[in-house]
This record gives structure tokens, sequence and C-alpha cells, in this order.
């Protein structure tokens, strides 16, 4: 539970007489600098312009706060990682599933929530880095069952009536995985979903209840007598650059900006590969040599070191959300710009060597448990086999720029081309110019391609053809013994995955659904799934799991609440969902509090 609320607030201790005032003594991190007097430039600061920040701070503004929105990019880029995003949304219960016969429920919801997240680092003990965790889990999947929906949709958005089924794991029932289709596709995909954020935030610096400080790099937390009052920085200069690419770290200047309180929602470090690394989780063995990134360079994770630097608890900083099924962009807008392939069960996965994975190593089954076999395999990368038929119904590329129908609202288009069994025109560009794609008329020639691509001879023609044939044989009968194939039959069952998302079920050598196609699968950095713990209001905890005073977080950095809402895995659609709630949860408790 959070600690009881003062009856006064920070706000009017921190205006009070200008006796009081003059005693203070403000420290700034990094400068060790005394001032006679507190300036208050604001009610709120928030730290960070993508989706969580632009809700706390939608939030704020309705609370009558006069809000600071510091961003070290240009305004170009307001929105962060979300405009990039597909626009997938985890809902329980949902009137789509409902339309399509499908039976969910809160307690369904949550036993597929805490057997994925394995919570297992103190979630009953009030200083155990699952503790917060575990019950903002509690908290964000009441909201899904409940006011989600109606609140987004009370502000405009709208999803495909098709509910998708990602993260199906592919285990026993009480092991990972949604046990149902909950990915919900929002209209207008990563932009549909913060359009109505940006057009409120816009409202109130209309109003001149927010101010925009774009170009602000925070570079130190300011505090006074242990209380957060405050932000140092860098004034960079001006850039034109366009959203995504980066933008210039010239320094023009220094900043400071003071407020009773401050809201960190700076998002995570899949952008910075050194962070990475440096985090990289113990049981999965070394990183791989070369990976691809799938957010922007300013994704840097800055803030959580700055954060920690103010005493703040980072907690489960080893726990990362990074993509098995991703391909180098052809037309690359940030540094080594990745893009996911969210992928039905149909295609073939095997490692460097040719072997095929076993269970869970199936697409669209488990991420994370893919990654373990990838990195068991001794290799960074795996392959993907397939045949025309399952790309042209199968396989959906992951990001607003790569849904143009969907991200202009445009279902019927969309729909269309879902279910016209003919190439989607942006995975016909990656067939054409990815540096990944391996297409051939024959499986040798596709084997020759394969060993090409990679370089030396790693994949065998003999072992490769053994193993496709013994798959295609199990097609024969109604019944096989390939969990696989029993996979794609579960999902031919659904028919929101008949109509839109899986092939019908045939043998991939089948001349008549060629060319067959291999293609490279990289690992693709993407989210941070720990950070600042914070209690169920927002407030960062220290070392000693109290609140620190004046500090709050939320969004990724904030591991989408708590430290690391997610556990060791995600259900999808849970992200941009995280930022949602999270911002939401901290912006009125922020408000509630500086009243």
């Amino acid at each position: 539970m959070s600690a009881p609320r003062r009856n006064i607030s920070r706000r009017n201790l921190l205006t009070a007489g200008s006796a009081l005032a003059a005693s203070t003594t403000m420290t700034t991190l990094g400068l060790g600098r005394a001032s006679a007097a507190p300036r208050v430039d604001a009610d709120v600061i928030v730290v960070g312009s993508g989706l969580a920040g632009l809700v706390a701070t939608s939030e704020l503004a309705a609370a009558g706060r006069r809000v600071l929105l510091v961003d070290q990019e240009p305004e170009a880029s307001l929105g962060g990682q979300a405009f990039w995003s597909l626009g997938g949304l985890f809902f329980v219960d949902s009137h789509e599933q409902r339309l399509s016969g499908i039976k969910d429920s809160l307690e369904l919801a949550r036993t597929d929530w805490f057997n994925t997240a394995g919570f297992d680092r103190g979630a009953d003990d009030p200083m155990g880095e699952d503790y917060w965790a575990s019950r903002w889990a509690e908290k964000y999947l009441e909201f899904a069952a409940g006011e989600k929906r109606a609140w987004l949709a009370g502000l405009g958005m709208r999803w495909v009536s098709i509910v998708g089924w990602a993260e199906r794991g592919g285990q026993l029932a009480d092991g990972p995985g949604n046990s149902v289709p909950r990915f919900h596709l929002t209209l207008g995909t990563g932009p549909g979903v913060m359009e109505p954020f940006e057009k409120l935030v816009r409202a109130a610096v209309a109003r001149g209840t927010v101010t925009f400080r774009f170009r602000h790099q925070v570079d130190g937390l300011i505090t006074t007598n242990g209380a957060v009052t405050g932000v140092r920085g860098s004034v960079l200069q001006p850039s034109g650059a366009a959203r995504g690419t980066p933008s210039s770290r010239t320094k023009v200047g220094d900043f400071e900006l003071y407020a009773p309180m401050v809201v960190v929602t700076s998002g995570g470090i899949g952008g910075n590969q050194d962070l990475v690394r440096r985090n990289w989780p113990a049981r999965l063995g070394t990183p791989p040599a070369r990976m691809i990134t799938g957010v922007p360079a300013h994704v840097d994770g800055r803030m959580l070191a700055i954060s920690e630097l103010a005493g703040a608890r980072l907690v489960n900083r080893d726990r990362m959300w990074h993509y098995t099924e991703g391909l180098a962009n052809h037309t690359p807008i940030w540094p080594g710009h990745g893009i996911r392939v969210l992928a039905a069960p149909s295609s073939l996965w095997f490692d460097a060597e040719g072997r095929r994975f076993p269970s869970p190593g199936m697409p669209s089954y488990d991420t994370l448990g893919t990654l373990e076999l990838i990195q068991r395999s001794g290799h960074g990368y795996s392959w993907f086999v397939l045949n025309k038929k399952i790309i042209d119904k199968e396989f959906v590329l992951s990001g607003s720029e790569q849904n143009p129908e969907l991200t202009r609202k445009d279902l019927i288009a969309y729909l269309a081309s879902r279910l016209l069994n003919s190439t989607p025109p942006p995975v016909k560009a990656f067939m054409d110019k990815g540096e990944d794609f391996v297409i051939a008329n024959s499986l040798p020639d596709l084997v020759t391609g394969m060993n090409r691509l990679a370089g030396g001879n790693r994949i065998r023609l003999d072992d490769l053809r053994r193993q496709i044939t013994l798959r295609d044989q199990q097609v024969d009968n109604p019944f096989t013994k390939d969990s696989q194939i029993m996979g794609v039959r579960n999902s031919l069952a659904y028919t929101g995955d008949s109509l839109a998302r899986t092939a019908p079920l045939h043998k991939i050598l089948d001349p008549a659904a060629g060319p067959l196609i291999a293609i490279r699968m990289n690992i693709l950095t993407r989210k941070t799934l720990g950070g600042l713990q914070t209690d169920l209001s927002g407030r960062v905890l220290g070392s000693t799991g109290q609140p620190i005073p004046g500090l709050y977080a939320a969004g990724e950095v904030a591991g989408f609440g708590g430290g690391g809402v997610h556990g060791y895995r995600a259900l999808e659609g849970t992200f941009l969902g995280g930022c949602l709630f999270s911002g939401r949860q901290t912006g009125r408790a922020a408000a509630q509090e500086s009243a």
C-alpha cells in the first residue's frame, strides 16, 4: 500500500514565506551549488514527451496544473517510440473478443499474466524487486478488463474487429502465454494511440497550462533537503532532424528548472546497445555479437542512471524484451534500424546450423523461450524457411510505417490486404530489397543462397531436406505428432486467424506453394522490462523502500509500472497499454498531491 498522503502539499511548503525559502539549501547533483531562494517555474516538470509523458501531462493539465514538458529531442519526435509502433492493445473480455466467440475473463487473464511473468524476486516482500511490480500487474489487469476500452473509445480510438493471438505459449496450460487472442490493433496504429493525448496536450499549450521545452537534455535532478525540486541540464543545438533520426548533441547552453514535482517518463534502453549488453541477463549467456535495433537512438536510458544518482531504486535491470524475428530495414531511419516480423505459426524455424527448433521455437508462441533456444545454439541469428503461400497470408511487419492502410485508418483497404492472399506491398519490398531474404525455386538453390548470405557452409542440404520432408509427411493425416502442425490446426480453428493470419495447412515443399523462401532472423533490441521502482501512485522509491519526495515515474523507465509489471515475459499489446495506464495513474496522483 502507498504511504498516507500528507495534509500539507509540497507545493505549499515550497512557496511558503521568504524566510523559510532563504534558509533552504538547493543542492544540484554533480554541482554541489547552493542557492539562497528557490525558484518555482511550474507545478510539475515532466521529463520525456513519449506516450506516458503525454498521458501524464494531459492528466495534470486537466487538473489545472502548470506543466513543463521537457525533452532532449526536437518537436518532430513528440510521442517518442509510440509513433513507430503497430498500435496493439491488450483488452480482456472485449467487445471484439465476444464478437469472435472468444471466451475471456479477468480470472483467465490473471492466470496467464502471472504464469507468464514468473515473478520470483520477493513478490510478497515489501523490499522485493517484484513486490510493487506484481501489484501493478493486478491493477493493470483490472484496468484492461474494466474501463480501459471505454476510456480510450471515449477519446476516439477504434480497433480492428479481428483480434490477434500473440505469445500463445505452446506449452502446458500453466505455462507462459495467452490462452486466447487478446491483441487488438488500433485504427491508426501507434500514431492513432498517441493522437488523442497529443491533442489534449497541445490544447493545454494553447491555454498556457503546458509549456514545451524541446532540445533540453536533463543531466541531473535537483534536490532540496532530500526532496526532488527540479532538473538541470544542457540546452542542445536546434535540430531539424526528422522523426526517429539522430539529432545533434551539440550543447549551446545550460538550464535549471524548478518545480515541487518531477515526473520521469523518458523510456528505456533499447536504442543503447552498450547498455543492453551491460545489463544482458547472465541466464542467457553472452549477448549476440550482432543485434539490430528496434527503437531510435534517443531511447538511450540516460534518465535511469540520473534518477539512480538521486537515490532512486532501480530493479530488475536484467529483464528485457528483445525480439527474435528481426529484419534489417532496407530503408533505415535510425542506426541499425530493424523491423520485427509478426508471423503466424506455419514457418519452420531453424538455428544457424539448420537444426529445427523444438517447442516453443515456433512463430508467435514464446519470444523469450525462443531467445533461449537461439542463445543455446551458439549463434546470434536463426532461419525461417517457408514459401510464398505462407508469406502472403501470415506475415505482418511491426510498425506504423509498415502498415500504411491501417495507419491512415483505411480499414477496408487493410482487411483487403489481409484477405486477398497476395503479398502485402511492405512485405514485398523486403523480399525485393531486404538483405536477410533468400528466394529460390528449389531447395538446393535455397540452401546455396542461405550459406552465401551467412558465410560458410553451415546449412547442409540433405539434413534440411530430411527435416522438412518429415514435417510435410505429417500433413497427410488429420492427426499428427508434430506440435507445430497441431498449432497450425489450432490457429485455423479460430476464425480470425483462419480469415486473415494463417495459411491453409499444406506441404512446405509443394511446388504450387512456391517459390521457397529463407529469412535470416536477427535479435532485435526493443523493450526494457525493469526500471525505477514505483508504488501504485507512481512515486519513485528509494533504497529503503520509501518514496523519494517529489519524484514520480511512468512508462518504460518504470518498467511500465512498479519497476517491472511484465516480470520476465510480456503477453504483447501491453507496452503501449502500460504507458497509458502508468501515465494516467501517475499524472492523477501527482495532480492530487500538488493540489
